[in-house]
């Protein structure tokens, strides 16, 4: 089963046929995805599932729907066990951004954790869950696959917001402060704190 948020309500992948209350359900095979989207976005409805015959296949059909943006984004942890965050459109996140020309997936993610947050010194420790949301640019639908990797650093410089990104703050953020943060943030942010 997979996740893939429009918004904070989650698109489900699977091959389970649940009873609708709140949810409705769609064949994978059939969708129109952009009905999906609007009933999401303009309905109290709390989420969808798409219905596939196979597990194997369920998210390799959904990727063909929408155009893909591959990203990499980092869960960076410092000496105190504090999470790095950064704020942009109103919303606790964690640096990530789009992969550029014939890089890894991890110098994509070593990069943006860097360009959005001055951190260096950074170190990938362990690929965490990969997140799945879908967003609006040019009038166009688009599915961002966000890679995320957890890494360290003994960095203790001067955090700087990459403003020309929208991000106005960036912090290092202790437990009860995520805890906090989560109350405005993304659903798929949620997943990996």
């Amino acid at each position: 089963m997979y996740k893939v948020f429009v918004n904070d309500k989650p698109i489900i992948l699977t091959t389970k046929v649940k009873k609708e209350k709140d949810f409705k359900n769609y064949l994978l095979s059939t969708v129109n995805i952009g009905k999906v989207i609007k009933e999401l976005n303009s309905t109290d409805l709390e989420g969808a599932r798409l219905i596939g015959k196979s597990e194997e296949k369920l998210l390799k059909s959904f990727l063909k729907l929408l155009p893909n943006v591959i990203a990499g984004g980092g869960k960076v942890y410092n000496e105190k066990g504090e999470v790095l965050f950064i704020y942009r459109n109103d919303k606790w996140d964690l640096p990530k951004g789009k992969i550029e020309g014939k890089e890894s997936i991890e110098e994509t993610a070593l990069r943006e954790v860097e360009e959005e947050t001055k951190v260096n010194g950074l170190k990938i420790i362990a690929p965490l869950e990969t997140t799945y949301h879908i967003f609006k640019r040019n009038g166009r639908h688009q599915l961002k696959i966000t890679y995320w990797f957890e890494m360290q650093t003994n960095y203790n410089g001067c955090l700087e917001p990459q403003e020309d990104e929208g991000i106005t703050k960036v912090a290092w953020l202790n437990p009860q402060q995520i805890k906090n943060a989560m109350e405005n943030s993304y659903a798929n942010i949620k997943i990996l704190v």
